[in-house]
């Protein structure tokens, strides 16, 4: 018998029979040789146990400590409503709050610029011939369907004024404009006069108080009001995407540029995002302390989700089936049922780029669709394609506006709509990125970012819901696509389907 330091164990040396050997490789005499050690299977199964929970707490510690936070900030609020708090003594409660909206606030110009410049310069629909044309006409076409679906949801049910309770707000002293002023504005506020202006203010139209007829407009010194013009930055950033595409070698450095620059803001995303557990505290502390009715709430937060569901809904079983119907004559439930496996690793992972993958294997496996097809639209699409984040802002929007009686004009529903649908486009695939989109459309509108924090309350979950829908658009493009491409597809050789594959990014 010796002894091995390194181990700390005496080993036996002496040699073993056939019959020993036998027992142990068969499994009836685990026991190691000459230590008198075996480890239960009990133990390792309750080790396991711990780790598969240890596993999922990491994969899901955002998701978690949200809704810790929301189950804090509401009984916080509760027990502070009976103290009568001063309004100066609220602010201070919400301080923190008011923090977490100051960071997304901030974070809102590099996004728009970095994130839109950067997909613009990549995705060239010329590169891909009729192929690339056709998916980014049905991009953009179920994105804005998918807008214009959740504002006549969120008029229909109007979520935010579901109690009898609402929001004063300022800007109800303001005449309201008239539609073809607001259209004018939409258009001066596209062609901004001054690109660093328009990172901090933007262009409204304003009527002389002291005119009788109430048409006088106000010198041009008078025509801006404080807050980013996103919708001009939103027009120059595609315009120069798109001019970097088509410049070939020549852009590659500026690509480079602003693809490193919109990981670099991703990443700071993804950074500050953890301290909105703790905004989301002391936010809804302060929403709860400053509600007259306890049950408003309640009443207008189970209104939102209703709202939101039923907009996903009808985008994901009414809306994109009949599309898929419509071009290909085939069953869309036999379609769905082939990428069902997808949609469940979408509610699971709530992102679309980890659902890739498996999207891809349906696609190709279930369905049968042509490689070419979907290696070149399910990554695009995977950043491109977010229908169900487009109608979530859209209702997101509409619900803090009738929270605060806000009507929206004719031509702040426009804007409402472009930026929802460029904002969803730089979304990244990643859980709760479109909790920065949310902060972009309600700053194009004017809208108060106060209430973000009700939105969050059950984003957690309507975050899955919105990512379904998304993966759900992307499987429906490919049928599509590949319906509407078919005779290309057969004429195409065999060096062009291997340059197309190539191209798209495979994995």
């Amino acid at each position: 018998m010796s002894f091995i330091p390194s181990l700390g164990v005496f080993i036996n040396e002496e040699p073993q029979s056939s019959q020993n050997v036998s027992e142990m490789e068969s499994g009836e005499a685990v026991q190691a040789v000459g230590t008198g050690y075996s480890e239960p299977s009990g133990e390792a199964t309750s080790i396991m146990k711990r780790s598969k929970i240890w596993d999922f707490t990491k994969k899901h510690a955002f998701v978690i400590l949200t809704m810790i936070g929301v189950g804090i900030g509401l009984g916080l609020g509760f027990v502070l409503r009976h103290l009568n708090m001063s309004p100066r003594e609220i602010q201070y409660l919400t301080f923190p709050g008011e923090l977490l909206l100051r960071i997304l606030q901030m974070l809102v110009l590099p996004l728009i610029i970095s994130s839109l410049i950067s997909g613009m310069a990549n995705t060239d629909p010329r590169a891909y011939g009729k192929i690339g044309f056709r998916a980014f006409a049905y991009y953009m076409v179920t994105t804005v369907v998918a807008v214009f679906t959740g504002i006549v949801v969120a008029v229909l049910i109007q979520p935010g004024k579901s109690s009898k309770h609402t929001l004063e707000t300022s800007s109800g002293e303001a005449e309201p404009l008239k539609s073809l002023d607001a259209f004018l504005d939409l258009i001066r506020n596209m062609l901004p006069l001054n690109l660093v202006e328009a990172c901090f203010r933007k262009y409204i139209t304003v009527y002389s108080s002291n005119d009788s007829s109430g048409i006088k407009l106000n010198a041009s010194a008078d025509r801006t009001a404080d807050g980013i013009n996103v919708l001009g930055l939103l027009v120059y950033s595609i315009a120069f995407g798109l001019i970097l595409s088509s410049m070939g070698p020549q852009g590659e450095p500026l690509k480079d540029f602003f693809d490193c620059l919109n990981k670099a803001v991703m990443r700071l995303v993804s950074i500050v995002i953890w301290y909105s557990p703790v905004g989301i505290i002391f936010l809804l502390a302060g929403q709860v302390v400053k509600m007259a009715n306890t049950l408003d709430i309640g009443r207008e937060i189970a209104m939102y989700v209703l709202c939101v569901i039923t907009g996903m809904a009808v985008h994901s079983f009414l809306t994109l089936p009949l599309i898929y119907f419509i071009v290909t004559r085939k069953n869309p439930i036999r379609f769905f049922r082939g990428i069902l496996q997808a949609l469940v690793t979408a509610f699971g992972t709530s992102s679309s780029s980890a659902t890739l993958p498996v999207t891809v294997y349906c696609m190709e496996k279930n369905h049968n669709m042509d490689r070419r097809v979907t290696r070149l639209m399910l990554p695009i699409g995977a950043t491109v394609n977010m229908d169900g984040s487009a109608l979530y802002e859209a209702i997101a929007a509409f619900f803090i506006a009738q929270r605060h009686n806000i009507d929206l004009s004719a031509g702040q529903i426009i804007v409402l709509s472009c930026v929802a649908t460029a904002a969803s486009i730089g979304a990244a695939g990643i859980p709760s990125a479109g909790l920065v989109t949310v902060v972009i459309v309600l700053s194009a509108v004017g809208l108060p970012t106060e209430d973000i924090s009700l939105v969050l309350i059950f984003d957690w979950f309507l975050d899955r819901l919105r990512t379904v829908a998304n993966v759900l658009g992307d499987c429906i493009g490919v049928g599509v696509v590949q319906h509407l491409s078919r005779h290309e597809l057969e004429t195409s050789s065999p060096a062009e389907k291997d340059l197309v594959v190539e191209m798209a990014h495979p994995f």
